[in-house]
């Protein structure tokens, strides 16, 4: 239990870096890293290996197009940005332009709607190219990262970020176009990542990459396919009982829910 809380705490401290960031893309300054906790068994076996940390990168990943999976959409006003849910589920509260947004979450799945911080730090590693968006899994032994310069998602194993920091990236996935929010899925089987294409990079566009887990640390091919997206798909929220995930799609002032037993 010891373990499980430090290896927590190595995930909870950390600094994540921005290593070799020099693409076309602009990036004027590190993004803040936003920690996000779900809900889920525990997770397969982190593999026993160290991967360097992967640079800039525009190439994404070839995969299926998911259209299958159910998706339904909800204009709003403004630009939505961050998402969650109230504790009851009935409602998704989304920041908009100058204002918030109250969507029924309901109607949306039908388609109608302090002194010193410096010490607390753990660890710093490197992660990928403009890394903006982190998750843990529940069981705080992994920490999934998005690499919006590189194009990819990276996995480190919570506990060697505090005793083997250099050791510590496990799994690097090839996702789309400038990926931003994350959420597990599917008891923890899945990632899904908004890849934002937020620079319009020629021939890219906005879409919801499906990432198999277990594929990811076993080192083999894990991007599942691409679900269709709004533009500029954003942040997420995963619906209490993991049926729908929710997305906002900034560009295109869209809250968009996608039908997590939908996916292949």
């Amino acid at each position: 239990m010891r373990a499980r809380a430090a290896a927590a705490g190595a995930a909870a401290g950390m600094i994540i870096g921005c290593a070799g960031c020099s693409s076309a893309h602009a990036h004027p300054q590190a993004s803040q890293v936003r920690a996000t906790v779900t809900t889920m068994p525990t997770s397969p076996a982190l593999p026993d290996r160290a991967l360097p940390s992967p640079g800039c990168s525009t190439a994404t990943a070839k995969a299926p197009s998911l259209r299958g999976a159910g998706t339904a959409m909800v204009s709003v006003p403004g630009n939505p940005f961050g998402v969650t849910l109230t504790r009851d589920g009935r409602y998704l509260l989304a920041a908009s332009g100058n204002g918030a947004v109250v969507v029924s979450v309901a109607r949306a799945e039908q388609g109608r709607a302090e002194t010193d911080p410096a010490a607390s730090v753990v660890a710093t590693v490197a992660a990928g190219c403009n890394p903006v968006r982190v998750i843990t899994s529940a069981d705080g032994r992994e920490v999934w990262v998005t690499a919006r310069g590189s194009d990819d998602l990276l996995c480190f194993s919570a506990a060697a970020l505090q005793s083997h920091p250099a050791r510590a990236l496990v799994a690097i996935v090839r996702v789309g176009e400038a990926p931003v929010g994350l959420m597990l899925v599917r008891n923890g089987a899945l990632i899904v990542v908004a890849d934002s294409n937020r620079f319009a990079a020629p021939g890219a566009t906005s879409d919801l990459s499906v990432v198999n887990v277990a594929a990811a640390l076993a080192g083999q091919p894990a991007e599942v396919g691409y679900v269709p997206a709004g533009l500029f798909p954003r942040e997420m929220a995963l619906e209490p009982g993991g049926q729908y995930l929710l997305v906002s799609n900034y560009a295109s002032n869209q809250l968009e829910a996608v039908s997590i037993p939908s996916i292949p």
